[in-house]
Formats: C-alpha cells, sequence, structure tokens
C-alpha cells in the first residue's frame, strides 16, 4: 500500500488547526487504498499549536509531529518535512486552508499517471492588496527573466511532490532557502492544477509585506547574478557617459573656453555617481552575506522533539 505524507508547516496556527484537522480526517478516511501520514512542522509557535498537535497526535495515529527549537522560517520548516517525510510522495499545505484538502484527490490521479510535481496554479489569490499583488507578480517576471530555468508564477508551496523530488531537495542544504525556486530547479514532471485561493479561516497572516519583500530578494540572489551584471552595466553606461562629456568639455574649453559655471550639474552628477556605487556596493553585499552564511555550515534548522523516527 502506497503511503501519502501531508506536510503542514505551522506557526501560531492554534486557532486554524481544529479546523484544518477535520477536513484532513475526512479526506484520510475516503481515500481507504492509501496509508497516510499528517507531518505537523512546529516553527517555534509562541501560542498553543504545539499543544493542539500533540493533542491530535494522542487522538490519531497518522498525526505525526516535528518540533523545531525556535522560529527558523518556513522554508527551513519545509526542509524539516523533507527530512522527516516517510510517505511515497508529499503534500505540502498550509494550516490556514486557504489551499483547499479537497484538491488532494486530483492530485494523487496525476500522481498514479506518473507525474512528479503536481502543482496548483492560483487563478485568483485571495484577499489580497492592489499593491501586494503587482508586486508578486513584478517579482515573477523579473525571477522569470534573470534564470535558466521556468519560474512558475501564481504558484506557491501546495503541491504533490514524489519521493524522487522530496530526495532532490533534501541534497539541497544552503540557508538561504527559496523553495519555490527550487522546485522550479529541480524539473521532472510537472503537471498543473488551477483553483482559487480561499482566505484565511482563522488567526492572522504571518507574512507581512517585508517579510515578503525579504523572501523576494532571497529568491533573486539563490537564483541569479542578475543583480550584478546590472551593476556591472550601469558601471560601464556611467563610464561612458562620463567619458563622453570628457571630450564634450574638453572640445568646448579648447574652442571657446570655459568661464567657471555648472554648480549644480557637478552637484547632480556627483549625487547619481554616488548613488549608483551605493547600489552597486549594496548588490555585492547582499551576496557577500550569502557567502558569509553559507561558509559557517550550520544546520538550517534544530529539532526540539519528534514523534516518528528519524529519517536521517
Amino acid at each position: 500500500m502506497k503511503k501519502i505524507t501531508i506536510l503542514v508547516p505551522c506557526y501560531n496556527e492554534e486557532k486554524s488547526l481544529p479546523l484544518l484537522y477535520p477536513e484532513l480526517k475526512s479526506l484520510m478516511d475516503s481515500q481507504s487504498a492509501y496509508a497516510w501520514e499528517v507531518l505537523f512542522v512546529n516553527d517555534g509557535s509562541r501560542d498553543n499549536t504545539l499543544a493542539v498537535i500533540k493533542a491530535l497526535h494522542v487522538a490519531d495515529a497518522r498525526i505525526q509531529y516535528v518540533n523545531l527549537s525556535r522560529n527558523f522560517g518556513k522554508e527551513n520548516a519545509m526542509l524539516a518535512g523533507f527530512d522527516y517525510a516517510t510517505g511515497d510522495c508529499m503534500v505540502i499545505i498550509d494550516a490556514d486552508l486557504q489551499d483547499p484538502p479537497s484538491l488532494i484527490p486530483q492530485m494523487l490521479v496525476y500522481w498514479e499517471q506518473g507525474f512528479d510535481d503536481v502543482y496548483a496554479r492560483r487563478a485568483d489569490r485571495g484577499r489580497e492588496s492592489w499593491l501586494r499583488k503587482r508586486f508578486s507578480l513584478l517579482f515573477y517576471k523579473i525571477l522569470d527573466h534573470s534564470t535558466r530555468f521556468d519560474v512558475l508564477q501564481n504558484v506557491g508551496d501546495f503541491r504533490l511532490l514524489d519521493r524522487r523530488c522530496i530526495e532532490a531537495l533534501r541534497q539541497m542544504r544552503e540557508s538561504e532557502r527559496y523553495t519555490k525556486g527550487m522546485f522550479c530547479w529541480i524539473g521532472f514532471n510537472k503537471k498543473e492544477i488551477v483553483f482559487n485561493r480561499a482566505d484565511r479561516v482563522a488567526g492572522e497572516s504571518n507574512w507581512s509585506f517585508w517579510s515578503l519583500f525579504n523572501l523576494a530578494i532571497e529568491g533573486i540572489t539563490s537564483f541569479t547574478t542578475a543583480p550584478l551584471r546590472f551593476a556591472t552595466v550601469c558601471g560601464i553606461i556611467v563610464a561612458f557617459v562620463a567619458f563622453c562629456l570628457m571630450l564634450f568639455y574638453g572640445v568646448k574649453t579648447l574652442l571657446w573656453g570655459d568661464p567657471v559655471q555648472g554648480f549644480t550639474t557637478l552637484i547632480v552628477v556627483t549625487l547619481f555617481l554616488g548613488g549608483v556605487q551605493l547600489l552597486s556596493i549594496g548588490i555585492l553585499g547582499e551576496y557577500i552575506g550569502r557567502i558569509f552564511n553559507e561558509t559557517k555550515r550550520r544546520p538550517p534548522y534544530l529539532v526540539g522533539e519528534y514523534s516518528l523516527e528519524n529519517t536521517l
């Protein structure tokens, strides 16, 4: 009998879990042809999330959990799920029911047909601000045009992964993680399902605008060196313009003289060049900082306790 793991990363989801579990239980009971495992990864929640998970574990043997020693972020919590999952395939789903468990049977059908990565594309992003939607689409376009592989737009973490996809993702141990890009990078046979994303059933989103902005920076710097090339191109353009201006003012001085003037122009040019230099240094700093973090070789996460046998 094939085994299915449902991975649920959790951070402060004590209100959502009692609503999520009946949906998952109904799904597992209706799909008796499979063995099931629901793996909750508690990412250092500050509320009673862990207590709720432990209560579910006592009531249902199919519920397992991994409790991280502190909050390491959703990206690292998913890596913990990859490490501890025991199923032949895995479905990643959020605890807030924005991703409907009712789509999982359809994912399983495509998996049985031979697809390795069955991902859910959002036809509707749910209740998001106009500005946030625009920035999200802009980020996907930038990343897609600056990488050598196709980046899926409006696709989150809600997907089914075959065991060989899980094993591939387990090998990627970098600490600066952007898992949505990794899903695309590993390739394999993919299949799309389109759905309308719902609103949260309880609690509040842990993703602020700045959290998403930082995640976007992680995604860009993790999968492309285009910003470094952008800084190089800016330097070349500025140097060319400066050279042309030098020739222009040199010829002008020889032919017509050059009385003292142009203080405003001098200030503007100085500020512009300073801004370009600071931008270039900032881009270099982003990459150097990631090199620094990777060279420390620290584990992406630490486990406080878990309910199932260690698969590492």
